[in-house]
């Protein structure tokens, strides 16, 4: 198994849509790329945490790739609206991709590479080293709320 940590937009839509996707295994909703190891939904509300609001994949390579899942994440969000998707608004609704490895990152601006150019180079979809993911409690809550 691997892990995909991908920012578009509010975390609850997108992880509903890759959970559909054959090959992921797993799905996870929190936050990535801020200031500390740990925050809230209120904390990152603020703006002032610079966390994104992510989904967290578990995926077989086997049966999917992550250029595939790359390619779905660019087809399930707008990644020319800077800090926006929607109607929500704020940096922690960027388009913002974190790998874990180089070759994730060279997946990943391949990718984006070729997107940007079907989009006129109008992608503002960041690449950035997996830093301070958390998951959010709330989807713990939702999660114990369950079982």
């Amino acid at each position: 198994m691997e892990i995909a940590v991908l920012a578009c937009g509010c975390f609850w839509g997108p992880e509903i849509k890759f959970s559909k996707l054959e090959g992921i295994y797993r799905t996870e909703v929190g936050y990535c790329g801020g200031n500390s190891s740990k925050t809230s939904y209120e904390e990152v509300c603020t703006g002032n945490t610079n966390h994104a609001e992510v989904v967290k994949l578990e995926f077989d390579p086997n049966k999917i790739s992550y250029e595939k899942i790359l390619e779905f994440f660019f087809q399930i969000h707008d990644p020319t609206t800077l800090n926006s998707q929607g109607p929500d608004f704020g940096t922690q609704y960027r388009s913002e991709i974190f790998y874990l490895n180089d070759n994730q990152k060279n997946i990943a601006e391949k990718t984006t590479k070729k997107i940007n150019e079907k989009l006129s180079g109008k992608v503002v979809t960041k690449i950035s080293l997996l830093k301070n993911y958390c998951i959010a409690e709330e989807y713990h809550q939702k999660y114990l709320d369950k079982n």
